[in-house]
């Protein structure tokens, strides 16, 4: 092995952000990171708990809420435009409300 030609050869290992694991690997990047691991991914652990690191979930739920209130507001127009107008009574056109 010639000598000052290879990499610097670093045991840091990778450290996961969401529960802060270390795992002891080598490597020849030093401080990497990962985002999710096999202690916290939930295919691993069997539960059902979402990792939202970049906000998916909220601006989802946003756009899902939005889009349900938009489709609520199409329907009341639509039902307000399709039910009949009520029916006078020709008691009431011909005397008014008295009658």
């Amino acid at each position: 092995m010639k000598k000052g030609i290879h990499p610097n050869y670093n045991t840091d290992g990778i450290v996961c952000t969401t529960c802060g694991t270390n795992w002891k690997i080598g490597s020849t990047r030093s401080g990497m990171r990962v985002e999710i691991c096999a202690n916290c991914h939930p295919f691993y652990t069997g539960e059902q708990r979402i990792v939202d690191t970049a906000g998916q979930v909220d601006r989802f739920m946003r756009r899902l809420s939005a889009a349900q209130d938009r489709q609520a507001s199409i329907e009341k127009q639509k039902s307000s435009r399709s039910a009949p107008e009520p029916k006078k009574s020709l008691l009431k056109e011909l005397y008014g409300d008295e009658a």
